[in-house]
């Protein structure tokens, strides 16, 4: 979810990872290792116990399992401060090795393949806390302005297991989960899902969660303060969907009038995207006393109940004040983060790229065409070409924060060459519909768009996702004859340019060599594609 104000925090600190050295941790971490690979997770029941004056955890996290390779060491993950204090299996205690923040669990059982197993995990401990919610990841602790206790989960980076043991890598995803949270008697606790149930235990309550769909580690979250409740229902392409809202009890008005905006954004996004992902397990918004974050079916706000982002508008023309950024950024992601994940954080840009281009296509539902394209043209001023976009594989790194705005505008750009809105409509749709649920590496994205659209997007995707190169073309009049062509690109780079030769729309096919062709004068090169350009009149 890093928008404006996390992009410039996290390329001071990456800025300096272009040939940084990663660590052994970093590989355990990144990588599919054999202690993974051999099975996958089917379901997690996480059960957490908060002491809120001794910011503490109490937990268990039962563990689901097939069984897909011959192997009795099984990894997982949990961070410092918090530590395990035993593992069972059938009754049976298990014997565990701690790398770093790498658990690696000694089965006795023999593990069959095509065997459904599980195992609990028991930990406990004070967890990090957050310093810089949702950009450094942890337990905020915090209160309201009328005193009460206000607790949040945020680990996008820094992964789930800050919090709750579990196999923290992108590529494996439970095929459902419950959720426990057990919590004071006067506050209200909203994770993922549906709520199944509220247990009284005497001066605490249990909350049960249960998400039905397959759920990234990341998303997983927990909210806990004075909430109140309001919902409806959208009537959306695949029936009733509920919505559901909680907010402090002093923004309940407030909070009902922008969230009108909900409705708009399921609308918008239907429309460009397919059906929300998640009918099951419902749509809510929660108010979280930081910008928000995407968390599945359980997206968290914090942007003040006013349009733009945290009152600005991040493009700059006027367009961004139209609508709540958090509202509709952190909700695209429900299709692109959620429905469609990376497998490895190196393919961040899936999430951001294609969500930060929601915000376009949000505008276009709306506002028209005309709107989205000066937002999108607008938003290129964010743009730092400081790195590549895609990070570094198997170690768990991020590639540049570009991922963002110049993600949205190598997509509205690639908008441009399909030429058909109706079919650049029906691939979007189409991504949601056949990566449904899945995880998935950028590779297949890369060759999806290229099947759809009918051209090879290989030199072109090289060019903007792995390189910092702007493509720039030139183009020289001489002798009343026009020259042109590319520099600052990869080999084979030709990507074709629409312009505008007194007032008629011209195609051209640049090149690294010089192309000559008659041009009529006052030549504008569209500005819908993300290039630089310079014409230059010698005559």
């Amino acid at each position: 979810m890093k928008t404006l104000l996390s992009i410039i925090f996290t390329l001071l600190v990456t800025l300096s990872s272009y040939g940084q050295k990663f660590t052994h941790q970093d590989t355990l971490r990144g990588n599919i290792t054999p202690e993974r690979n051999w099975w996958d997770v089917t379901y997690y029941h996480l059960s957490v116990d908060l002491n809120i004056k001794k910011k503490s955890i109490t937990g268990t996290n039962l563990i689901q399992y097939k069984v897909l390779k011959a192997n009795n060491t099984l990894q997982i993950e949990l961070q410092a401060p918090l530590k395990i204090t035993k593992i069972i299996q059938n009754d049976k205690k298990l014997s565990f090795k701690k790398d770093g923040y790498s658990y690696f669990i000694e089965l006795q059982k023999p593990q069959e393949i095509g065997a459904i197993n599980e195992l609990t995990i028991y930990y406990e401990g004070k967890p990090q806390e957050s310093k810089n919610p949702p950009w450094s990841g942890g337990l905020t602790w915090k209160k309201d302005r009328n005193g009460n206790d206000w607790i949040v989960t945020t680990c996008q980076g820094d992964g789930a297991s800050l919090w709750w043991p579990n196999k923290d890598h992108a590529y494996d995803e439970p095929d459902s989960m419950l959720i426990s949270v057990t919590i004071a008697q006067h506050l209200t606790n909203v994770s993922n899902g549906n709520l199944r149930s509220v247990i009284k235990n005497g001066k605490t309550k249990t909350f049960n969660w249960f998400v039905s769909n397959p759920i990234n580690n990341y998303g997983v979250n927990m909210n806990i303060g004075d909430y109140v409740h309001f919902s409806e229902k959208y009537k959306g392409l695949n029936g009733e969907l509920d919505c559901d809202y909680y907010v402090l009890k002093d923004n309940l008005e407030i909070a009902k009038k922008q969230f009108k905006e909900a409705p708009k954004m399921l609308e918008a996004f239907e429309h460009w995207f397919g059906p929300y992902p998640f009918y099951e397990d419902g749509y809510k918004l929660v108010e979280v006393p930081y910008a928000g974050m995407e968390h599945q079916s359980s997206v968290t706000y914090g942007n003040g109940f006013k349009n733009g982002y945290l009152g600005r508008d991040v493009s700059g023309t006027g367009w961004g004040m139209k609508f709540d950024f958090i509202l509709v950024h952190e909700s695209g992601h429900e299709w692109f983060a959620n429905n469609i994940t990376h497998k490895d954080v190196a393919d961040m840009w899936i999430h951001e790229g294609f969500t930060s281009y929601a915000e376009n296509l949000f505008l276009d539902y709306h506002f028209g065409k005309n709107a989205c394209e000066e937002y999108v043209q607008g938003i290129r001023k964010n743009i730092l070409n400081d790195r590549p976009i895609i990070g570094t594989y198997n170690v768990h790194h991020e590639g540049s924060g570009d991922m963002y705005y110049k993600g949205a505008n190598i997509l509205h750009t690639l908008r441009q060459l399909v030429e058909n809105d109706s079919l650049w409509r029906s691939i979007l749709i189409g991504l949601n519909k056949d990566f449904y649920h899945q995880t998935v590496t950028t590779q297949q994205i890369e060759n999806y768009l290229s099947e759809k659209t009918g051209k090879d997007l290989s030199a072109f995707f090289n060019q903007y996702l792995r390189t910092i190169k702007i493509p720039k073309l030139e183009i020289k009049k001489r002798n009343g004859k026009h020259s042109f062509r590319y520099t600052n690109i990869i080999k084979g780079f030709d990507m074709p340019i629409r312009l505008f030769s007194n007032g008629k729309e011209k195609w051209i096919f640049p090149k690294a060599e010089w192309t000559f062709e008659y041009l009529d004068d006052n030549i504008i090169v569209d500005p819908n594609f993300y290039i630089e350009h310079h014409i230059i009149n010698e005559d």
